[in-house]
C-alpha cells in the first residue's frame, strides 16, 4: 500500500512539474534578470535568452541586444517596465557573416511566429554588434522599428583592421577574416560595412540612435558615426547622435538611459 502511494506522488509531482513548464512562456533554465524572470535555452545550436516583462505591453514590443549581454543594462531594464521582452543571440566573433545572419533569421522567425513577438524589433548594437545590425536590417528592414547603435563599428577597416587612425585590434581582426573565410585582400573588397548598406534602410524609413564618445579611439567617431550619419542624412534618413564629450569607447550608454529609451518608445508601433 504505502509504495503504491509513493507512485501515486510521483506521478502528481511528475505531471505537476510538466504542467509548470507548459504554463511557462519560454523554454530551458529560468532565473532572476534585474528583478525579471530571463529564460536560456537552445536555439539552433545556440544560446539564447529572453527576458519577459511583469506585463508584455499591447503588440509584444521587443528589444534585441546583438552583443555584450548584460553591459550597461539600463536601457533593457527600463523597457521591461515598459513590457518589452528583451533577447539576445550569442554571435559573439562572428561579424554579421552568412552564418550568423541566417541565425538571426532564424531566432526571429521562433519569437514572431512561435511566440507572437511583434514583427518588428528594435535592434541595440554596441560597438562591433553595429556590424550584424545594420547588414541584418538592410536585408530585411520590414522586421526593424528602429536601431540605437552605441560607439558602433561602422567601418572594418577604422576597427578591427586598423587600417585608418584607430589601433584596431589584431585578434578580432582574425576572427572576422575567419568568421568569412576571407583574405584581408577581399574583406577590403567584399565586406559590406553599415556605410554600404543604408539605401535600402532609409528606403523603408528606419530612424536610428546613436550614441558616441568624443574621446573613442578605438572605434573613432570621425571613421565611423560621423561618415555614416553624413551618408545617411544625404539618403533623406532620420538619425540622431548624441555625443559624450570627453568619453572614450566605455562605458557605453547613457547613465541615464531616458533618451535612449524614448527613442525606441516613440518608433515602436505596438499595434504590430
Amino acid at each position: 500500500m504505502r509504495n503504491r502511494f509513493y507512485i501515486f506522488a510521483l506521478v502528481v509531482f511528475v505531471l505537476g512539474i510538466s504542467a509548470y513548464a507548459a504554463d511557462a512562456p519560454f523554454p530551458g533554465a529560468k532565473s532572476d534578470w534585474n528583478g525579471y524572470d530571463e529564460y536560456d535555452f537552445d536555439c539552433g545550436g545556440r544560446a539564447a535568452k529572453v527576458v519577459v516583462p511583469k506585463e508584455a505591453a499591447p503588440g509584444k514590443p521587443w528589444i534585441w541586444r546583438a552583443l555584450f549581454w548584460e553591459h550597461e543594462p539600463q536601457t533593457d531594464v527600463a523597457l521591461l517596465g515598459k513590457g518589452f521582452h528583451v533577447v539576445y543571440l550569442e554571435t559573439s566573433d562572428m561579424y554579421s557573416s552568412p552564418t550568423a545572419m541566417k541565425e538571426w533569421d532564424a531566432f526571429y522567425d521562433y519569437l514572431t511566429k512561435e511566440k507572437g513577438l511583434s514583427k518588428k524589433v528594435a535592434l541595440e548594437g554596441l560597438s562591433r554588434a553595429g556590424l550584424i545590425c545594420f547588414n541584418w536590417t538592410a536585408v530585411h528592414p520590414e522586421r526593424v522599428s528602429c536601431i540605437y547603435a552605441d560607439a558602433p563599428v561602422c567601418d572594418i577597416r577604422s576597427w578591427p583592421a586598423g587600417k585608418l587612425t584607430s589601433p584596431g585590434n589584431p585578434s578580432a581582426w582574425q576572427d572576422l577574416l575567419k568568421a568569412y573565410g576571407y583574405t584581408e585582400e577581399e574583406a577590403f573588397a567584399k565586406f559590406k560595412n553599415p556605410t554600404d548598406v543604408l539605401e535600402p534602410i532609409a528606403k523603408a524609413k528606419i530612424p536610428l540612435l546613436h550614441v558616441v564618445g568624443d574621446a573613442d579611439t578605438d572605434v573613432p567617431v570621425s571613421e565611423n558615426t560621423a561618415i555614416l550619419e553624413e551618408r545617411y542624412k544625404k539618403l533623406g534618413g532620420d538619425i540622431t547622435v548624441i555625443h559624450k564629450p570627453g568619453v572614450a569607447h566605455h562605458p557605453h550608454s547613457l547613465v541615464d538611459p531616458a533618451p535612449i529609451v524614448d527613442f525606441i518608445l516613440k518608433h515602436t508601433d505596438k499595434g504590430k
